[in-house]
């Protein structure tokens, strides 16, 4: 309890980066707290590949530890981060519209219509790809109640 409050003054009274407070709403290793293993959410959108961040340009949110490859990165991820961080908090979306939670990896992704969505497995990727509406619109319905069992 005493790093969580730590970390939680250390952030808001001196603006250094502290560890965020894992959170299961959003994949996040449990070893790190870094959110999509380190890999720079804004990178997918930028730079078309997964590219690994820096700690120097970190950001706190949703209860995870965010890397950026530099400062714009992280200053547009702090200002949307609900465009940039990927869907359903990085589960696998064909897993969702499954009604299950499997985390995706941030080496198979896809940016459908503005959004960046990780899969599990490669095959998950080329399946979604194929009919990439029809399960958004499948794990929209599914995410609300997934999430509310994750974050208990």
């Amino acid at each position: 309890m005493l790093a969580v409050l730590a970390s939680v003054l250390g952030q808001a009274y001196w603006g250094f980066s502290a560890q965020a407070v894992t959170t299961e709403r959003v994949v996040v290793n449990r070893y790190t707290g870094l959110a999509i293993e380190g890999f720079d959410p804004v990178g997918y959108f930028v730079e078309a590949r997964p590219m690994i961040g820096q700690a120097d340009f970190e950001a706190s949110q949703a209860g995870a530890v965010w890397r950026f490859r530099n400062e714009g990165n992280r200053a547009a991820f702090v200002a949307h981060p609900e465009i940039y961080g990927p869907q359903f908090g990085g589960y696998d979306p064909i897993d969702v519209a499954r009604g299950i939670t499997v985390a995706g990896n941030p080496r198979f992704w896809v940016i459908s219509k503005g959004r960046l969505y990780l899969f599990g497995r490669e095959q998950s990727r080329e399946t979604f790809s194929a009919d990439p509406s029809n399960f958004v619109r499948e794990a929209k319905q599914r995410w609300p109640a997934l999430e509310q069992d994750l974050s208990r």
